[in-house]
């Protein structure tokens, strides 16, 4: 869409890895004339947002929570995968965003989300349900003006990152979304919208995004759907060795991940109905949520070979799941509280993930 590219693969380094982020530290030194200033170490803050459906209220209540404690730091590269692609835009932008995101992870039932549409889907449709409303919440709130934020944020040198899947290849990208705010580009509107849907798309429940790409002299349209296929939630590609690249660009910063698991990481005992919907239900939700506590423990690893401060907060295991719909108000609500009080608190970050212990 311009100069630069806006997607990379999430499974390996890019080739031209250092040039990003080089143009970032100019772009930060630029905007912000401290990080120039010797004697202290600038502050490079991380926040990673994960997928998990409805449970992603958690997030947002303890990023509303966080603020009104008045210690949430600017962040200088948010990432999202699935509901955690929805809340992190809002993230970027700021606190000024709050009440929206409280909002969307409050207000919001299923219908808002879905149109199911079963008999279709099974009958040989791409999907369960339709994600055509979601589509109307994503555009209500990103619009022009709203991409004109991102964009300009992108050129202090801040970085918004989100993760989907390319089925046809089986690997996890990573989109760019302030080069492609910044882009300039008649389409940019619609493919940041469609980058955002298309991570949010459970594969069978939601019908896959189709984004259109050309190579060696054809149109092809790449298969698209829900990040957490690949990854629950990431930073950048773990090959990344921060004081390889550091040397080389003569920088030495403090860097510091949050990492907010949209989800619990303790199993959760709960009779399984003998039905094939049932057995095939409790068997995916079990996998996503071991993949996702894998995830944790790769990010750990990645933190410690980085000298990278990690925290990490999800919900509470005594945390009822009282929900009685796909997208339930009520229990959203309850659980945006419980982030909240948590994040105005002071959120109490665990340094290690589960499986190392406290």
């Amino acid at each position: 869409m311009g100069a630069e590219p806006i997607r990379f693969w999430g499974d390996q380094l890019p080739p031209n890895a250092d040039k990003m982020v080089k143009e970032k530290w100019i772009q930060a030194r630029a905007a912000r004339p401290s990080l120039r200033a010797g004697g202290k170490r600038p502050v490079v803050n991380f926040l990673a947002l994960s997928g998990g459906g409805d449970d992603g209220a958690f997030g947002a209540g303890v990023l509303c929570g966080w603020t009104a404690r008045g210690t949430r730091p600017e962040f200088d590269v948010v990432t999202g995968v699935s509901t955690g692609a929805l809340t992190a835009p809002f993230a970027f932008l700021g606190p000024r965003y709050d009440a929206a995101l409280k909002d969307v992870f409050t207000q919001s039932n299923t219908k808002d989300i879905a149109v199911l549409h079963p008999v279709r889907g099974l009958l040989g449709g791409d999907s369960l349900a339709s994600n055509a409303p979601l589509a109307k919440v994503i555009a209500h709130y990103v619009d022009e003006a709203f991409l004109a934020e991102v964009a300009e944020e992108h050129r202090k040198g801040r970085r918004l990152l989100i993760g989907t899947t390319n089925l046809d290849a089986e690997r996890p990208v990573i989109w760019n979304m302030g080069e492609i705010a910044a882009s300039g580009r008649p389409e940019a509107l619609d493919l940041f919208r469609k980058v955002l849907l298309s991570s949010a798309a459970i594969p069978a429940v939601f019908p896959p995004g189709f984004i259109e790409v050309s190579a060696g002299g054809a149109t092809y349209d790449e298969m698209h759907v829900d990040g957490g296929a690949t990854r629950e939630v990431f930073l950048v590609p773990t090959q990344f060795m921060a004081k390889t690249v550091d040397r080389r660009l003569g920088i030495d910063p403090i860097r510091r991940a949050y990492i907010i698991r949209n989800g619990r990481v303790a199993p959760e005992y709960k009779a399984v109905k003998a039905r094939t919907l049932s057995i095939a239900g409790r068997a995916v939700s079990s996998l996503i949520k071991s993949q996702g506590v894998g995830d944790l423990n790769e990010l750990y690893m990645f933190a410690r070979r980085n000298g990278i401060d990690y925290n990490l907060a999800y919900i509470p295991a005594d945390f009822p799941d009282t929900s009685t719909q796909a997208f339930d108000p009520v229990y959203m609500t309850k659980l945006f509280d419980i982030g909240f009080n948590a994040g105005r608190a002071g959120y109490p970050w665990h340094k290690k993930p589960p499986v190392f212990g406290e």
